[in-house]
C-alpha cells in the first residue's frame, strides 16, 4: 500500500497530540463508495455515463453538460451543507452565541450566490421556466438551519466539544479515501471531532430518511476513522442528522464483527462493479453497448442523461 503520512500537532485534552492523515497516490483502479454503488444498482447506462463519460468520445460534450446539471433538491442540501461548514469554522474561531438574523442574511446571500452559476434539470427540461432559488431553495434550506440552531445536538456541540476545535476535520478536503480490508474506497465525513477519548462524527440530510442507505454510509464513515485513527469501534460515534421537516437523528453502535460483514458486502459490490471494466486496474470500461438502459422508464424522469437515452 502506497501513502504519504501527513502529521499536525494541536492541542487536544491538554496534551500535544498528533493526528495523522492518510493521503494516497493517485491509482487508476475504482474505489466503492455508496453512491457510486447505488448509481451501479440503479441504471447501468447512467453509471457509464456518470463514471465513464469520457469514453463516449461522440456525446463528451453533451456528457460534460449533463453531468453538469443540478436540481432544486440538490441545492438545497448543498447550500446548507456549505452554511454549516461555514458556521463550524466560525465556532472554531469564537464561542459568541450565533445571532439568528445575521445567520440567516448571510444564508440568503450564500444560496443566490452558489446558485447563481448553476443550470437546473428542471429548467434543462422544461419542467420549469426558471427556478427562484429566493423561492424554491432558500425557504427550506432556511428551515433546515434553524432547525439546526434550535436542536439539542449544536448546544451539546457548544458545551462539550469546543474545549476540542483544534482537532475538528469539517468537510475533510478530497473524496475520503481509505481502504477497507485492502479494498480502494471513498467515506467522506461532514463532520468529525473528539470528545474524550470518542471521536463522533456528524452527518447532515435534508432529504427523506433511507435506513438501509444512511446505516451503511455511517458504517463507511465508521471503517474511514477507524483507518485513519486508529480507534476501537466502540469509541467512534456516528450519527445521521436530518435537518428537515424537523431535526430529528439516528445514532449506530459498530462493532468488530458489523466491519466484517460490511467490509465482505463491500468486496462483493466491489467485484460487481469490476466485472463492467475491460481492464480492471486501469479502470477502463467494456463497450457503453454492454450497460443496458433501465426498463422502469419513471427512473428517468430524474437523470440528468435521459436526453442521451431518447427518454426527455
Amino acid at each position: 500500500m502506497n501513502l504519504k503520512i501527513l502529521y499536525r500537532k494541536s492541542s487536544f485534552n491538554y496534551h500535544t497530540k498528533i493526528i495523522m492523515i492518510r493521503k494516497f497516490e493517485f491509482t487508476h483502479i475504482l474505489g466503492w463508495s455508496v453512491s457510486r454503488f447505488e448509481t451501479f444498482s440503479a441504471c447501468k447506462r447512467q453509471y457509464y455515463y456518470q463514471y465513464y463519460g469520457k469514453y463516449d468520445r461522440e456525446n463528451i460534450q453533451a456528457i460534460n453538460r449533463l453531468k453538469g446539471l443540478t436540481s432544486v433538491p440538490l441545492e438545497i442540501g448543498n447550500v446548507t451543507h456549505k452554511v454549516i461548514e461555514v458556521l463550524l469554522n466560525r465556532m472554531q474561531k469564537t464561542a459568541q452565541p450565533i445571532d439568528e438574523g445575521k445567520f440567516l442574511d448571510y444564508t440568503k446571500r450564500a444560496a443566490l450566490d452558489i446558485t447563481s452559476t448553476k443550470t437546473f434539470s428542471e429548467t434543462y427540461y422544461k419542467q420549469l421556466e426558471s427556478v427562484d432559488a429566493e423561492k424554491l431553495v432558500l425557504p427550506k434550506v432556511n428551515q433546515a438551519l434553524v432547525n439546526l440552531l434550535k436542536s439539542e445536538r449544536l448546544e451539546w456541540i457548544f458545551d462539550k466539544a469546543l474545549a476540542s476545535k483544534d482537532e475538528w476535520i469539517v468537510d475533510p478536503e478530497g473524496y475520503g479515501e481509505c481502504r477497507i480490508d485492502n479494498q480502494k474506497a471513498y467515506c467522506k465525513v461532514d463532520f468529525l471531532f473528539p470528545i474524550g477519548d470518542e471521536i463522533f462524527i456528524m452527518d447532515w440530510k435534508t432529504g427523506k430518511k433511507d435506513d438501509a442507505k444512511h446505516g451503511k454510509q455511517l458504517r463507511g464513515y465508521v471503517t474511514w476513522a477507524y483507518f485513519h485513527f486508529n480507534k476501537a469501534f466502540s469509541n467512534i460515534k456516528p450519527t445521521v442528522a436530518y435537518l428537515l421537516p424537523e431535526y430529528n437523528e439516528r445514532s449506530i453502535t459498530v462493532t468488530e464483527y458489523d466491519v466484517e460483514a460490511f467490509s465482505d458486502r463491500i468486496r462483493e459490490e466491489t467485484e460487481e462493479m469490476y466485472k463492467y471494466c475491460a481492464d480492471v486496474d486501469q479502470n477502463i470500461p467494456l463497450a457503453k453497448v454492454e450497460f443496458p438502459m433501465i426498463e422502469n422508464l419513471n427512473f428517468c424522469k430524474y437523470c440528468n442523461f435521459r436526453e442521451l437515452c431518447g427518454r426527455a
